[in-house]
Parts: structure tokens; C-alpha cells; sequence
């Protein structure tokens, strides 16, 4: 069985930056055991699949280690793919997910997800996330899969240095760490050695939970944002009711074919 595989550095204006996804066209399903060992051996933080089927596009998302309900940046790769090499000639994809309908639309270069907020429920400070990031918050809040610590200052975000075994420790998808930013809005880090990424460079599902956050402290609903992971990510959301939309560009790094016997 041969598969084609494109790679795509997504929220990023040139290759080597923003977060790399890998994007698996398929005409029908494979088992769920094969396309997980597929993300396992891409070893990236997150494979994307999609599918046509009669109600339209599907798209399943895969980490190293997990089947996850959300993924951003593989979604703008796999709308990238759609849009620039497999003939899509609409300005707008709408797929199908385990988290309902997912729009994407185009305008130059810029892409621009459509996606459900997430819902915040303050909860006190959780030991193990402030031993493992080694430092204190100023408020936390749990997600639908992940957890929000806000910290005081973008150095904070910056420098952190975190205990994974610790982090790995609370249950979640993973952990956001955000502060208000110094030339932008709001910065962000992403840790989920829960689901077997270590650091995301950009994740864009997690701006589902800082827009919102971010709209209720700033008093307003459009942001820029930047996740200071060692790649770097810029991402430019905007809060429309109960969605969220994430814009940035994506770059493509290279295409290929798995084989599988």
C-alpha cells in the first residue's frame, strides 16, 4: 500500500518555522492501529487524515501517542494541502471532526480556522503544574481537555524550564501557560507530555481557551498572539461568540509517499 504524505510548517511565514504537521490524503479509512503507528513514525506532534465521504470531508487527527478530539495547526496544514495540491478550488473547506464542524477559509496566503470556543471553570492551584512549570500562577483554569495557567509576565512564559514527569502527572490533554505579551497581546507555551509532545511549538486549538480568557481580561475581541516555543508561532484570533477564528499562514516542506505492506 502506497500512501501520499505532505509535511507543512503551519502558522509560519517560511519553512523551518511555526509547527510541522504531517497531512495523509486518503480515499477510505484505514485501521486505527495503522494510521497510529503512521503518526508514531512521523514523530511529530500531530498527523492528519482526511477522507471524502458522502456528507463531505472528515479529518481525525493523531499524536505520536494518541488519538485527539482537536488539533489547529494540523488542520491549517490540511487545508493548505487541500487549497494548494489536491485541487480544491473553493475559498472555504468545511470539515467534519469529532469536534463537530470545522471551517477553513482563504483569503492571499492567509488561512483562517473557524472553530468552537472552549469552556473555562476556575479551579485553585493544582501542586503538581506549579512544581512542574517552577512557578507560581495568578489564576487556573481547566478546559474541556486541557488546563490554563496564567503567569505574570511574558520573561516568565519564556523561561520556563519544566519537570515533564511532573506535568505528565495531571490529568489533561496537556498544559497552557500565557501572560500578557510585550509586542503582542498575549504570549503562550503548550506542554502535553500526556499525550506524547513535550512542548508544541503552535497549537492552534489552544487558542480556542486564551481567546476567550484573554477577551474577558483585555475587554476586547480581536488579539495578536505569539507561542514562544524554540520554532516560534504568530497567529492572529478573533472571538465571534460561542468560535473562535485563528488565522496564519502555512509553508510547504516536502511530499512524499509511505509505504506499508
Amino acid at each position: 500500500m502506497e500512501i501520499k504524505v505532505y509535511q507543512v510548517d503551519a502558522f509560519a511565514s517560511k519553512v523551518f518555522k511555526g509547527n510541522p504537521a504531517a497531512v495523509c490524503p486518503l480515499q477510505e479509512w484505514l485501521p486505527d492501529s495503522v494510521m497510529q503507528n503512521i503518526a508514531m513514525e512521523n514523530n511529530l506532534s500531530e498527523t492528519a487524515f482526511y477522507v471524502k465521504e458522502k456528507e463531505g470531508l472528515r479529518i481525525r487527527w493523531f499524536t505520536p501517542a494518541v488519538e485527539v478530539d482537536l488539533c489547529g495547526h494540523a488542520t491549517l496544514a490540511t487545508a493548505f494541502v487541500l487549497f494548494n495540491r489536491e485541487g480544491h478550488t473553493d475559498n472555504k473547506i468545511v470539515f467534519n471532526s469529532r469536534s463537530g464542524l470545522l471551517t477553513v477559509t482563504k483569503s492571499g496566503n492567509q488561512l483562517t480556522l473557524d472553530f468552537p470556543t472552549d469552556t473555562l471553570t476556575p479551579v485553585n492551584a493544582i501542586t503538581e503544574l506549579e512544581e512542574g512549570l517552577g512557578v507560581k500562577s495568578t489564576a487556573t483554569f481547566k478546559g474541556k481537555t486541557d488546563y490554563l495557567v496564567v503567569v505574570e509576565n511574558e520573561a516568565q512564559v519564556q523561561q520556563l524550564q519544566p519537570d515533564m514527569k511532573k506535568i505528565a502527572q495531571v490529568k489533561a490533554r496537556g498544559v497552557i501557560v500565557t501572560a500578557p505579551g510585550e509586542k503582542v497581546d498575549f504570549v503562550s507555551r503548550f506542554f502535553g507530555p500526556q499525550s506524547g509532545v513535550d512542548e508544541d511549538p503552535v497549537t492552534g486549538s489552544a487558542h480556542t481557551t486564551l481567546t476567550p480568557y484573554w477577551a474577558g481580561v483585555l475587554n476586547k475581541n480581536e488579539f495578536t498572539a505569539r507561542q514562544l516555543s524554540a520554532r516560534g508561532g504568530e497567529l492572529t484570533c478573533r472571538l465571534k461568540g460561542t468560535r473562535v477564528e485563528i488565522s496564519g499562514e502555512a509553508q510547504l516542506f516536502l511530499k512524499g509517499t509511505i509505504f506499508i505492506d
